[in-house]
Formats: C-alpha cells, structure tokens, sequence
C-alpha cells in the first residue's frame, strides 16, 4: 500500500485557567498516514457522534463548546465565520472557541473529538457503576445531583463539579423535586452539601446566555417563577434542614442559609454575593434574613457591597453555626448529624414548625418582593451591560 507522507504542524495545548485550550506551535515533524489508517479515524469520528447522543448527562456548556470547536474544525477546518455581535452571547461563545483552534488540522481535530467523547463516556459509566454505601438508598431520577438516604438522613449533593456546582434551570427544579421527595420520605433531617471542591457557585450565568432580545421579557417572568417556587421550597421545608458547606459558596447558596436550621462549614469554605457587581438584587430572603441574623450594618457590606466573608467571619456574624478544619470536616459533622438524625422524627419537626410559622407568612412576602425586583433588575440596562462584561471577561480567560 502507498503511504502518504504529510509535513503538518505539531500542536501542544495548554489549558488555561480551566477556560480556553490555545494552541502553540513548536517544530514541525513528519507524519506518515496510511489511507487505512485515515479510514479508521473517519470511522471512529463518526462513531464518537452517535456515542455523544448517548450521553445521559449534560457535560456542561465548557465541554459542549470545546465538542462544538472540534467537530467544526474537524469537517470544516479552520474558523471561516464572521465574528457576531457581542450581545449574541450563544453564536460568540460558540465561535471564540472554533476561532481558539487556530490552524489545527482536520486529522487532528477528529482525533481529539474522538478522545474528549471517550473520555466522557467512561466517566459516565464508572458513575454509574458507583456502589451505595451499605445500608444506604440511592434516588435516581436526577441528572444535576446525588440524592441518598441513609441513617435516616436525606443527603442532597450538588453535582456538577466540573461547573463548581453552579446551578442551571435543571438543578432548580431537581432541588425543588428533592425537597419535596424528602419531605415526605422516612428520614429525619435533609443535609445540603457540595461534591468537589465548592458548595455551590451560585446561578449558573450561562442560564442567560441563549436568551434573544425579543425573549427577555418572557426568559425575566419565567425565572422570577422559578426563583420565587425555588425559595418557597426551603420556606416551607417541614424537617431540620442543614448545610454542611464544603467549600466556596457563590449568590444564591449564601442568601439560602438563613432558612437553613444550621449551617456548618468548612474553613476553606467563603461565602460571597455578588449582586450589585452583576447589577442584580438580593434573593433567598437575604433582605429581611441578613440583617436580622448580622444586623444592619453587617447586611448591607455583604449584600450591597459585595464583601466576601471567610467561614470564620460568616461564623462570627452568626451566618454559619461552627467551623470544622478541613482536614476533619467531613468526620467530625457527619458523627454529629447522625447523633441529630437518632432524635424522635416527630418531635424535631413539630419543634422546627413552631419556630417556622411565626414568620412563614412574612418569608413568603419578602420572597415574592424580592422576585418582583430581580424581575426588573434582569431587564435593566445595568443588568445587561454587566452580564456582557462578564461574558467577556470569561471569553478573554
């Protein structure tokens, strides 16, 4: 059989910050590719695109970018477009990261397609083939979280890691599915905590990225109904509810602990809401929470100003119960909340409803309140320049 000789450029990728993968060319070097051998990597391509469909988990908009760059690459070559507009964030984010690629050949492209898809595949199947604990049940049905009971404790885990957990349209209505689930199962008290390195980075600002103009009135109304069902879902949450913050914590998962019961955390743990920066307004009944549990004060540095708090100081204003080193974290309060979780059921909640309906009526409203003004702040000018900002800042990363 002839060989084809061909003199390409050899790619090394750097990944940097986590973001954008930039090629940088070093000498070049001689491949020699057989027609055989050029047949089976068309064929594994094609193959790699009927396996992707088979995907059951989203692996998030980072991934699906860089799958997007690569098949572009790999059939058309390199980026051709017109660059679009800056406001068209789907169609920008989608070209930035073709246009990243550089000169990268079709070979090679297929190539790491093929890989990146391999590589998702295997993940997905050594989850699944995870084992529960003994003794412990799993909840299937969830894409964005790991749900468990066990020792009569209902662990909610949010789970998407490679996202810093942060929260898409799905993992709100899976929490809201969740509480309600373990509302209603055997288990004594309900647990939040993160898997990886965060708690939770917060709203998943990707959730504004596909919107067009034309939709914004609808995509503001729609989100202020999910937020507003979101909060009332802690509001009204019957059992002990406890955070168990694992690492940093973003926005909503920080403005969410007032209706927590108790809050522990570890001491790599933060805790930071960003609001004004981003031209928004507090939620999770932080405005009526805050300054009740920190006073005045206090609230307004964190929820006006954005400072950002250590888990030592958040302990101190009273927002975290205890901090635990992070070496012992995770022994040292799960002993304690299976103590907690061996207390008389019925007596737990009836005592958490006593001191709940004094202001359930009055979390309600201050909910509803806040959801009205988000409603507004999302359609503002100052919204939409920071939300841009941002965006471009992420695409330069």
């Amino acid at each position: 059989m002839l060989l084809c000789t061909a003199t390409i450029k050899k790619k090394t990728f750097i990944k940097k910050s986590n973001r954008q993968v930039q090629p940088v060319c070093s000498p070049s070097v001689h491949l020699h590719v057989t027609a055989a051998t050029m047949q089976v990597s068309q064929k594994d391509f094609e193959k790699a695109q009927e396996q992707l469909k088979l995907l059951k988990n989203d692996p998030g908009n980072e991934t699906k970018l860089k799958l997007y760059a690569l098949f572009k690459q790999a059939t058309e070559g390199p980026c051709n477009s017109p660059k679009p507009g800056m406001l068209d964030f789907v169609k920008k984010a989608k070209w930035d990261a073709w246009n990243s690629l550089g000169s990268l050949s079709q070979d090679n492209a297929r190539q790491e397609y093929t890989k990146l898809v391999s590589s998702l595949i295997s993940a997905e199947s050594a989850g699944r083939k995870k084992d529960t604990s003994p003794g412990e049940s799993g909840h299937g049905g969830y894409e964005t979280l790991i749900v468990t009971t066990d020792n009569n404790i209902t662990k909610i885990m949010f789970n998407r890691p490679e996202k810093k957990n942060a929260i898409n349209h799905k993992m709100y209505r899976e929490i809201i599915n969740a509480l309600q689930e373990a509302a209603k199962d055997d288990s004594t008290i309900a647990v939040f905590t993160g898997n990886g390195d965060y708690y939770t980075s917060g709203n998943d600002l990707n959730n504004f990225s596909n919107v067009q103009p034309s939709e914004m009135k609808k995509m503001a109304k729609d989100a202020a109904e999910l937020l507003k069902e979101f909060v009332g879902s802690f509001i009204d949450f019957p059992k002990p509810l406890i955070a168990v913050v694992n690492g940093p914590a973003v926005g909503i998962s920080v403005t969410l602990l007032g209706l927590f019961d108790v809050v522990y955390a570890s001491d790599r743990a933060t805790f930071h809401t960003p609001f004004s920066q981003l031209g928004q307004s507090p939620e999770g009944c932080s405005s009526y929470l805050f300054p009740k549990i920190m006073g005045s004060a206090k609230a307004n540095e964190i929820l006006l100003f954005n400072k950002k708090l250590t888990a030592s100081e958040a302990c101190a204003l009273g927002l975290v119960n205890e901090v635990f080193p992070d070496s012992t974290f995770q022994k040292e309060v799960w002993a304690r909340l299976k103590a907690y979780a061996s207390l008389p059921k019925n007596s737990l909640a009836v005592s958490k409803q006593l001191l709940r309906n004094i202001e359930k009526e009055k979390l309600h409203a201050v909910n509803s309140q806040e959801c009205e003004v988000l409603t507004e702040r999302w359609l503002s000018d100052e919204c939409l320049n920071a939300l841009v900002t941002f965006f471009q800042r992420k695409s330069k990363l």
